[in-house]
């Protein structure tokens, strides 16, 4: 029995004197919600992966959705396994090999790779924005600038960024050993080196430069991107009932990202404020701990609902997610239905789409053996300014060429 009680009594220096107040919040934040939200956000997100990985859903939007879904992933479990399963020993008593051997072994590499998924999340979100800018306000250019093939460039370099950028990290953290002379029991615990860790690190790299690099740009950034998107949609929306399949779909598209992005923004908020209280504050920011934990848990949350957003707002999504796990509930689409196309068969003829100078569409049948690969641009409905003179999308993309126009609060 006293060995026991020895043991039990042996804790890190970071655990004396922990109220039971902050032993309970943490466990209803982190050990309750925090693994719940995030056990439902990793099987969300592997569907999400699933879906998006299909063929049918080849295009740069989602390449980027997919590296999206992927550092999510990454993020949740990190923040599972630094947070919501060490907050329940402090409360219960259960899982206190986990807290004293397993967890302080896996922080100094887990810490940084969360910094990294949060990073990349970020600025990946900021990436789909930009794609989306273009699309939307630049139409002719998405053709050249949103392939797969550079998606898949953009999540490398953001990828590479986050890594540079979080490498520090992986010197901030030392494990040392704690022993018992009477029971001889060995326990590990996580503390900041002090070596590397100094003031000027503290106020320059962890505090103001998270501020800048992870806060300030790219919310700026985003706001502004998304008050065009937002200014062009309702311009499309104005004229919804004269515009195609097609621009309709992409007009849902926007949307749907809109969504992700602002669900991103009221996510990110509570641990945008933390962070400025730690920046200005200095120590009287040990009182707002709360706040922490829950900034802590808006980030996971902020991981784990984008499937959720994929499904309400994203019409083929939707239709391939009901074909794949819903086959039988649901009338099996052929490819033709399910492909991202820009044209339309009838009667053994293409149908190809005209763009009218006043912003309405048009079908003229065109060759019966004509075939053309279907351009990945959004052509949202231009200002009535000029006559309705019909005039066909190779021949304005030939024109404009030939005439040069064109949180985890860590």
């Amino acid at each position: 029995m006293n060995s026991t009680a020895a043991a039990v009594a042996l804790e890190c220096s970071t655990d004396v004197g922990v109220s039971a107040r902050d032993k309970l919040i943490r466990f209803v934040v982190h050990g309750v919600m925090l693994n719940a939200i995030g056990a439902a956000g990793l099987l969300g997100n592997a569907l999400a992966v699933l879906v998006l990985s299909r063929p049918q859903m080849r295009s740069s939007i989602n390449c980027l959705l997919v590296g999206l879904a992927a550092c999510d992933t990454l993020l949740i479990l990190t923040s599972v396994l630094l947070f919501g399963l060490t907050a329940v020993y402090p409360y219960t008593g259960a899982l206190r090999y986990y807290y004293y051997h397993v967890c302080p072994r896996l922080t100094p590499y887990a810490y940084p790779l969360a910094n990294v998924a949060q990073t990349m999340s970020v600025y990946l979100t900021l990436i789909v924005t930009v794609e989306r800018w273009v699309a939307v306000c630049h139409p002719f250019r998405a053709k050249a600038l949103c392939t797969s093939s550079r998606a898949r460039w953009y999540v490398l370099g953001t990828a590479v960024f986050a890594l540079i950028y979080n490498a520090p990290k992986f010197l901030e953290a030392e494990v040392v050993e704690e022993r018992d002379i009477e029971s001889g029991e060995v326990i590990y615990c996580v503390q900041a080196d002090m070596r590397f860790r100094n003031e000027t690190y503290v106020a320059v790299y962890i505090h103001w430069m998270y501020l800048v690099v992870m806060y300030i740009v790219p919310f700026s950034l985003l706001a502004a991107l998304n008050a065009r998107i937002v200014r062009q949609v309702r311009r499309a929306q104005a004229e919804r009932a004269r515009l195609s399949r097609v621009q309709r779909r992409e007009l849902g598209l926007a949307t749907m990202l809109l969504v992700v992005v602002l669900v991103f923004f009221l996510c990110n908020l509570l641990p945008l404020v933390t962070n400025a209280f730690e920046v200005f504050l200095g120590d009287a920011f040990d009182n707002l701990d709360p706040l922490v934990k829950t900034s802590n848990l808006l980030v996971t949350i902020n991981s784990s609902v984008n499937f959720v957003i994929y499904v309400i707002f994203g019409e083929k999504f939707k239709r391939i997610f009901l074909k794949l796990f819903c086959a039988g509930r649901t009338r099996r689409d052929s490819p033709e239905h399910t492909r991202d196309d820009s044209f339309a068969s009838g009667a053994g003829e293409r149908v190809s789409l005209r763009l009218l100078r006043n912003g309405t569409l048009r079908r003229s049948r065109g060759a019966a053996g004509r075939r053309r690969s279907p351009a990945p641009t959004v052509y949202y409905p231009a200002p009535p300014a000029t006559p309705c003179t019909e005039v066909s999308l190779a021949s304005v993309e030939t024109s404009s060429r030939t005439n040069g126009a064109s949180r985890l609060h860590f």
